[in-house]
Order: structure tokens, then sequence, then C-alpha cells
């Protein structure tokens, strides 16, 4: 590929350096594209563990997950754009360490490459499930486009599906699995679905919806062991000493930041690499973005880390910017994810109704019992409503629920922080303009 791998100047990042990114992920393409879109004609090395190019992960759990998104819509760029804007994408390679003071980066052979500035879009990692058993075949995770692959293997119909966590990853998983005709029980440890990033009033909807399209939803689950037949896994045992029979376990119980590299190289590290509201590290010129990153969020602040989509789109164009030295360069972006999954009618003569689809979006950011009130918005029954998350009367975060062209207002009533009326704010017929 064209580009260059190091230059000739000393450790302060001389011009002829380039900008390395580690992480050939969605926002270390992104970063890419952004810095050449700002007029950088410097070298740019793009270093990836992956032998695939830069791609997105949201589909890996939805389209492609369920067959319909062709494996190729799921790259950022076509493989000859990195050739074309002169980036060097060096895949199936692994960063041993990185030094600061000498500005290098050290392959896993013994490789060296050095830099200019650095920026860090190293993501996550899945949470192993810490039990006897858990190493079996057919206990599969999902993070990367081959666990995905795995999975869409194992939906087949009648099969017997174990999902273990009602996280976000989980639900659209069991929500695939149902489509492809499989038979799905979720085991979560807590008492609903996503009760500590939506709230028990909202959770409650997500329980209900799955529940209703045939999801054996089990709360309060204890995962004891994973039994197996010849080296295959063939159902989990819970604490309680019953056993769900499965086929496979798909194990969805979160992320964790990849910050070894950073934390080795002497970065401050806490819940993520931590950075400022430009996305810079502790390092001057060692920069972060993505899953990865702890920034400091000027609306909230306080350090924020997102493990969504949105982040691994927006945050590169920031730190691009940054590491070209633009001093008003600041994320400052409201949080926002979204999430899909569609049902089989429950009666085959029916057309997919809202109760059969799960189209929603989230703004904002809320921690839990950060909150103080939940208010709705449309009908909730029918699943299509907004719910908002209030403190002290101000919005903190809404959620839109099959209602579309929402998110401006939605994100105009968090960053205002004005106080509202929430009977306006629940009341269909007073637009969220003017509430």
């Amino acid at each position: 590929m064209a580009g260059t791998d190091s230059g000739t100047t000393g450790a302060g990042g001389g011009q002829d350096r380039p900008i390395v990114i580690v992480g050939a992920s969605l926002g270390g393409a992104k970063a890419a594209e952004a810095l050449r879109e700002a007029g950088y004609r410097g070298g740019i090395v793009l270093i990836g563990e992956e032998h695939e190019r830069p791609y997105e992960r949201p589909p890996l759990s939805k389209g492609y997950l369920l067959g319909k998104t062709p494996r190729e819509k799921i790259y950022v760029h076509p493989p000859q754009w990195y050739a074309e804007h002169d980036v060097t994408l060096r895949l199936g390679t692994a960063v041993s360490s990185i030094d600061p003071a000498a500005h290098t980066v050290t392959l896993a052979d013994d490789g060296r490459v050095e830099y200019a500035k650095l920026l860090l879009t190293t993501g996550s990692v899945p949470r192993r499930l810490p039990v006897p058993g858990a190493d079996q075949g057919g206990v599969l995770y999902l993070r990367r486009v081959e666990d995905s692959e795995r999975i869409k293997a194992a939906l087949r119909p009648g099969a017997r599906i174990a999902v273990v966590g009602a996280g976000w990853i989980g639900l659209e998983v069991a929500a695939a699995a149902r489509a492809a005709g499989a038979e799905v029980t979720v085991l979560e440890a807590l008492e609903l679905p996503l009760l500590r990033v939506l709230g028990r009033e909202v959770a409650q909807v997500f329980a209900d919806l799955h529940r209703e399209h045939g999801v054996d939803l089990r709360f309060g689950a204890e995962v004891a062991e994973l039994t197996g037949d010849g080296g295959t896994v063939s159902g989990v045992r819970l604490g309680d000493g019953t056993t769900v029979a499965a086929d496979a376990v798909v194990v969805g119980i979160g992320i964790s930041p990849a910050t070894g590299l950073a934390e080795a190289a002497g970065l401050e590290v806490d819940n993520g690499i931590k950075t400022d509201r430009h996305l810079r590290t502790s390092d001057p010129d060692v920069y972060a973005a993505g899953d990865v990153a702890n920034a400091y969020h000027p609306l909230f602040g306080k350090h924020v880390r997102v493990e969504h989509w949105a982040n691994a789109v927006n945050q590169p164009q920031t730190a691009a910017r940054a590491l070209l030295g633009e001093p008003d360069a600041v994320y400052d972006r409201v949080p926002y994810f979204f999430t899909d999954a569609e049902w089989t009618p429950r009666h085959p003569d029916e057309p997919v109704a809202s109760r059969d689809k799960l189209s929603m979006e989230y703004l904002g950011y809320v921690e839990p019992d950060g909150y103080d009130r939940v208010v709705f918005r449309g009908d909730v029954k029918a699943n299509e409503f907004i719910a908002f998350w209030l403190k002290d009367g101000r919005v903190l975060a809404g959620m839109n629920m099959n209602i579309w062209d929402v998110t401006d207002p939605i994100r105009n009533l968090i960053v205002s922080k004005r106080v509202v009326d929430a009977d306006r704010l629940a009341d269909p017929n007073v637009p969220l303009g003017e509430v």
C-alpha cells in the first residue's frame, strides 16, 4: 500500500514522521478519512490486528447477522480507498508496545513505526464468562465479523439458543435467533434487561416486547457452569440447580476497553484511556477515540466513555482536527445510539406492526439512579412512544421508539438544560420544540 512507515527526524515528532493510528476499526478508518478531508498531506499509517479491512460493527448483531446486509456493505471504505488516499494500511499486525518518549510503536514481529502524533482507536474486548465449561465449542461471543458468522450458522429453525446477558447485544441476538426460528432463552442476573442503562420503567417495556415474541426471559439467573458433551456445549447449569438445554450459548455480558497498550506506555487510564475535551491523553502527542476513550465532556462536566457506533463515527472528526493543531477541536456531541429488531408477525397474514419491530434511537447520558422521573409521550402498548429521563425537571436523555425525525428537538431539550413542564412534555399534541 502507499504511504510511509517512518521518518528521519528526532523524538520530538518531526514533519517527516507520519500520524500513526493504532486500531484499524471504524474509528481508525474515519480518523484517516478526516485527516485527508482536512487537507493533511503527510503520512498516515493505520495498523490493525484483524485481517479484515476496517468495518462497522452494528450490522454484526443486526442486518449482517440476519442475512439482510451483504458482507461488502459492512466495510467503511472500498479496498482501493486506502491506496488512493495514500494511507498505509497494515492488517494482521499486532502492536506490542508504545514508547511515547521515543515516539515509536513496536509491532509484535519486532518491527518499529515512528510517529509524529499517535491516535489510539483500540476499541474494546468482550468480557469472558468466568465459569467452568466456558471454553467449550459452541460458546460464542460477538465482536468481530467471524463471530457474527459463527452465530449466524447456529441460528437454525428449532435450534436451542441460550443467551447469557440481556444487554443490547444479547437482546439483538435473541431477536435475530427468533427471526430464524430458533428457541431462545435469555439469562440475566438482574431483574430486568438493560436495567442499568434504561432504568426500571423503560426496561420493563423491552422485557414485555421480547416475551411477547417468544423469548424465554429468566431474571435473577446465576450461571454456575456450562455443561457439555465431547467438548461441545450442551446446556447452562444455573445456581439453583436447573439446567437450560442449549445447542449454542451466546455470551453478551459487556465489554472492557482495550487499554493494555496505553497503560503499559504510562498513559492515564481509568475506565478507558482518559482524555481531555480535545481527545488528547496525558501525553500531548497521543490521542484516543471511540470505545476506548474516557473523554471529558463539556456538556456533562465529567469524563464519559460511550460504547456506541456514533462515538466511533464522530469522535475521529474531532481527533483529526486536534491532531492537526486546531485549538477549537472539542468533542461535545450528545451521546447517541440506536438498536433495531424485527420479528415475524404473530399471525402469518398480518403485516409487520409496531409491536413486531423495534426501531429505537437514544440521545443523552444518564447514570444509574441519576434521574428522578421518566415521562412517556405516545402509545407505549403500541410500541410507538418517546421516553424522557428527567432530573430536577431537566431532560437528561430521550429515547424514541418507532417514531422518527425527533432527534433534533430531543437534543435541543438536553443541551438547553432548561426546566420543562412534564405535562406538556408528555402531550403529543404539543410540539417538542414548544415544550
